[in-house]
């Protein structure tokens, strides 16, 4: 039996070119720079988005208040996710969406329930490790401390030590002579534990005051914490000719910073858009996306929902809906490593600067087929901006995102994409320093249809 036939992006008349969205240069990645150093925890990066959509119009939507049928820009808050769409004026309760996926969280070491612990006249704080992060990067660097407090009265407040505080010493190599002919070994429990002062006496309760002191808490009033540790060197272009950027969680707060800037975009110029564009970025991707802010939860699949029901739509303008709603999850890729191009599929080594990819995986571990290929593909060439392919090397195991999981949870066609980038899950990671503006120009020619 064939496959029934799909909406095609191409069926619908293109907008007219006074209405189309601006499109993206260097400044873009100038401001990747700041939104990546602001946001050091995904608390923080749904707060900066949100602030984003705020200034350009959209409003925020309580998911325990009722919600109206009113056109414009909205966005709901769940801790560290963050789901905005734009309703264009007239819009029918069966009209689908076009979504940008992309994850808040990025591999890190957490702070424990019992924080404070020590040995051998040091001060240290007792951390998890979260996700799959390469150890080796946070050691003998110089940390900050972010994250949420949760205070008594049930309200949450913001905090960031953005300086140095922490750091996890790596032992000298006069005490470990076969580091370099061996390798490094790290016990995850034992020897990435930082430290943070002086002090023979472990005295319960110091690193909580000093946060409360820190966002002007008061004393005793903090009884839950999401705290996370950061590297506090700022993101910076490197090479002679600038052509390169590191920084921290770009995988994926690049995403995230491009999904918002595409949505802002085309809310702009909305007018006639014949679908309803979305963002969503959601926690815990790193481990699993098995909770209320993952994207394996019922976050996105409900707002969506009550946003049919609220244009007073039925369970068959919802279905309608979501059969023809396309899903673009961002997120890095690898790009070819030029001290180990042998990891890497002999035919697809994709480079920075080379335009956004496009991840495929016959065994599902992407969720892009052929068909969504075509979508990809169409708005990359309404943008002017060149893509590539991504495949993993048959030898190595392949890693996976929110795309299979957003299309097996809500039924919605999916496509996996992102940026190239090095040194993934490092505490600081390498990208060209054109590729983010040419992916939020992708996805702002994708939101616009």
């Amino acid at each position: 039996m064939s496959e029934p036939a799909r909406p095609s992006p191409a069926a619908t008349p293109p907008r007219s070119a006074a209405r189309a969205p601006r499109t993206f240069d260097r400044g873009h990645t100038d401001d990747l720079m700041t939104f990546l150093a602001a946001s050091p925890t995904p608390y923080h990066a749904v707060a900066n988005a949100a602030e984003r959509l705020k200034r350009a119009g959209f409003r925020q939507v309580v998911e325990t208040d009722a919600w109206d049928g009113t056109s414009g820009g909205k966005y709901v808050l769940r801790g560290g996710a963050i789901v905005a769409w734009y309703v264009p004026e007239g819009t029918a309760p069966h009209t689908p969406f076009r979504i940008v996926g992309a994850h808040t969280d990025s591999p890190n070491l957490r702070v424990k329930p019992r924080p404070d612990s020590g040995t051998q006249g040091w001060r240290q704080v007792a951390v998890e490790i979260y996700g799959g992060p390469l150890l080796n990067s946070w050691l003998d660097r110089d940390l900050g401390l972010a994250g949420r407090l949760s205070l008594r009265d049930g309200s949450t407040r913001l905090v960031n030590v953005d300086r140095p505080l922490l750091r996890v010493p790596q032992l000298a190599i006069h005490l470990d002579r076969s580091v370099n002919a061996d390798g490094l070994k790290l016990d995850k429990q034992r020897h990435m534990q930082p430290v943070w002062g002086l002090g023979e006496e472990v005295r319960d309760g110091d690193l909580i005051a000093f946060l409360e002191d820190t966002a002007g808490v008061p004393s005793g009033e903090v009884t839950g914490w999401d705290l996370m540790v950061h590297s506090v060197e700022p993101p910076a272009y490197l090479g002679r000719d600038k052509e390169l950027l590191a920084g921290p969680r770009m995988d994926n707060l690049l995403s995230v910073h491009a999904g918002t800037a595409a949505l802002t975009a085309v809310a702009a110029t909305g007018a006639g858009l014949p679908h309803i564009p979305v963002l969503a970025a959601f926690d815990h991707e790193e481990n699993g996306s098995q909770s209320d802010t993952g994207a394996d939860g019922p976050l996105l699949g409900g707002v969506l929902e009550r946003s049919v029901f609220a244009r007073g739509g039925s369970y068959e303008d919802r279905a309608r809906a979501f059969a023809g709603t396309v899903c673009l999850s961002s997120d890095t890729g690898h790009a070819v490593h030029p001290n180990y191009a042998e990891r890497h599929d002999p035919t697809h080594h994709p480079r920075v600067d080379g335009g956004p990819i496009l991840k495929v995986n016959v065994n599902n571990r992407y969720a892009t087929d052929g068909s969504g290929r075509s979508v990809f593909a169409a708005a990359c060439e309404k943008a002017g901006v060149p893509f590539q392919s991504f495949v993993s090397n048959n030898a190595m195991p392949c890693g996976t995102t929110i795309g299979p999981i957003t299309a097996a949870r809500h039924g919605i066609r999916t496509v996996d994409i992102g940026v190239a980038i090095l040194s993934m899950h490092s505490a600081r990671e390498l990208c060209g320093a054109k590729d983010p503006f040419l992916l939020a120009n992708a996805l702002t020619a994708f939101l616009d249809g």
